[in-house]
Order: structure tokens, then C-alpha cells, then sequence
């Protein structure tokens, strides 16, 4: 059995083991393929098992390839793989769910904390000779924020979601969430379930955890931000394609949003005429959240049970049933 990887430098640059797959067959491993249809198939050749993180498997690419049978997505999202036609080809199609949960939530807060006080400047500016040369025992350069009695909203509530918003009530934070499907036990006198308005309204930062769907496509806009209070906080962790990237920019150089951290953007690598670049008080970090060693690991020990079960003809983890 022949075993392509398409794309394996981002999950395995070095520091873990490919052997729980190359034992099952022929393993070829590219660091990376070019995003177009002719490099994919030619990367494909005949394998018949096909895992990848980000290099897409358009239904052209799909419908060129004869020898697949099985794809294993090397992440949760799996929007990269045109999963209808691998349905009707046959073509099972798998991912990994909540290898990153505690990685993520522990990243968002991380991201927080920093909007909150500003750690790296501070540390920057002490570098600098600012506190050798202050009159003061301390200083700061930008206000520094308290969490507790303050408001997150929660947009998505799956087990990221609830991961964090599990961390932030032991900062004292109250939490609101809109999520398609309400789950009455996580309801607590610090965490309510809300309609997506109230939350826009009453949040003090606003944390995004959904799924890019049609629905929620763009959910961070002009229209939207105007219902938020002011000065709020917006961080994305989930997906780039959330948030209306221009419109964050505005609210960001007009005061209305204080300041947005974001792990995510809309095309990756990040294109130099993204406008969140110049904006002001914007955090962007380059797609890290879900990539400690540890969370690394734990995808790839998943997506070896995944391939696994196939070859024992019982699939699991199948996102196009």
C-alpha cells in the first residue's frame, strides 16, 4: 500500500516519528506541495492513503486521482477536502478532533493577558533603559486591565469553547455564549447562553470558537462591531474567514475596538496587504495556537488510530458518512 503525506513540515518538522504510519506501507513524505491541481495529483501519484493539513483536495484534484481511498485530514478542520465528492467516489475521509483543545484555550488566554498588560513592551521598554532611567519605583505605558467582574463572549462552544471558557471563570470572568446548540449543564450563575446580539452588546472582549460555515463567515464586521460596547477586545483563534478583516482594521484605528489579537487570517501565509498589519493595537501571531510538541504528538498518535481502524474496516473519525 502506497502512503502519500502531502504536506508534513507544519506537523512534523523534525521532532516526531512518522514510523506508526510508514509501517503500514510505502510512506512518501512531502514537507510541502504547491496548492495547484497539477502538483497535487503528480504529488498523489497511486497512493492509495492521502493525508493532508492545508493542501487542498478540490473535487478537480479528486476527480483526476483513481487510486485513493482513503484521506486523513491532519487537522480538526476538514473544509480543505471537497467531502461530497470523495462521498460519491468512495473516498473516506477522516480527521482528528480535539488534539488542540487545552493548546488553544491555554494560547486565547495567553493572547488575553497580553491585550490586558502589554508584557512584551513593558519588558521591551525595562531593555531599553527605561526603569534604570525612571524617577518612580514603576511605571507603565499603557493602561493595565483587571479581568475579574468583566464579560467574555463565546462564540462557538465546543470543547475549545468550553476549555476556555472553564480558564476564564477562574480569572473572575462572567461568560456569555452563542452557540447553535445550547448545552443546559455548562449553564451556570457565571455562564449563560445568549442570543449572538446580546452577546455583541454586553461583552467587554469577544472570543471566536465556531466553525467557518456560511453562517458564520464574516460574523466580525462593521455591522456587528457597531453593536458592541466600546473599547471591546476581539480575539480569533478559530478561523481567519470569520472576521471581515478590513472592517477590524477601521474599528481598530477608530477606537471602537481597543485591541484584537488573532492567531488566524483569511489567506496563509499572511498576504502583505492585509489590512490588519498597519492597524493599530492588533496582535497577530502566525497560526501557532494548535502546535505545542504535546498537542503535535497527539494528533499524530490519532491519526494513526484513524488509519488503523480503516485498515481493520472500521473507520473512524469519518467527516463525510
Amino acid at each position: 500500500m502506497k502512503i502519500v503525506v502531502l504536506d508534513g513540515f507544519t506537523l512534523n518538522p523534525g521532532d516526531l516519528s512518522w514510523q506508526g504510519i510508514s509501517k503500514y506501507g510505502d510512506l512518501i513524505v512531502h514537507e510541502r506541495t504547491p496548492y495547484n491541481t497539477k502538483d497535487i495529483v503528480k504529488a498523489i501519484g497511486d497512493a492509495e492513503v492521502v493525508y493532508t493539513n492545508k493542501t487542498p483536495l478540490t473535487s478537480e484534484v479528486l476527480k483526476n486521482t483513481s487510486s485513493v481511498k482513503f484521506v486523513g485530514v491532519l487537522a480538526t478542520g476538514y473544509n480543505i477536502v471537497d467531502v461530497d465528492v470523495a462521498k460519491e467516489m468512495g473516498i473516506i475521509v477522516t480527521n482528528v478532533p480535539s488534539y488542540s483543545t487545552q493548546s488553544v484555550a491555554q494560547f486565547t488566554m495567553a493572547l488575553l493577558l497580553e491585550m490586558c498588560h502589554n508584557v512584551g513592551d513593558h519588558s521591551y521598554a525595562v531593555h531599553n533603559g527605561d526603569w534604570v532611567n525612571a524617577i518612580d519605583f514603576c511605571f507603565w505605558n499603557s493602561p493595565l486591565i483587571e479581568l475579574a467582574g468583566k464579560t467574555m463572549g463565546i462564540i462557538g462552544f465546543g470543547s475549545i469553547g468550553q476549555s476556555v471558557a472553564k480558564v476564564a471563570q477562574v480569572f473572575g470572568l462572567n461568560i456569555l455564549v452563542h452557540t447553535r446548540t445550547k448545552k443546559p449543564e455548562f449553564e451556570t450563575e457565571t455562564c449563560r447562553f445568549v442570543e449572538l446580539d446580546e452577546l455583541f452588546t454586553n461583552s467587554d472582549v469577544i472570543s471566536l470558537h465556531c466553525p467557518l460555515f456560511e453562517s458564520t463567515q464574516g460574523i466580525i464586521n462593521t455591522k456587528n462591531i457597531a453593536k458592541m460596547k466600546d473599547g471591546v477586545k476581539i480575539i480569533n483563534t478559530a478561523r481567519g474567514g470569520l472576521i471581515v478583516e478590513k472592517d477590524l482594521a477601521n474599528a481598530l484605528n477608530s477606537g471602537k475596538v481597543s485591541g484584537a489579537a488573532v492567531d488566524v487570517v483569511s489567506a496563509e501565509p499572511m498576504k502583505a496587504n492585509n489590512p490588519l498589519l498597519n492597524a493599530k493595537n492588533c496582535i497577530i501571531t502566525p497560526h501557532i495556537a494548535w502546535a505545542p510538541k504535546e498537542a503535535r504528538t497527539r494528533l499524530l498518535n490519532t491519526t494513526i488510530d484513524n488509519l488503523e481502524a480503516y485498515l481493520e474496516g472500521n473507520p473512524i473519525n469519518v467527516v463525510n458518512n
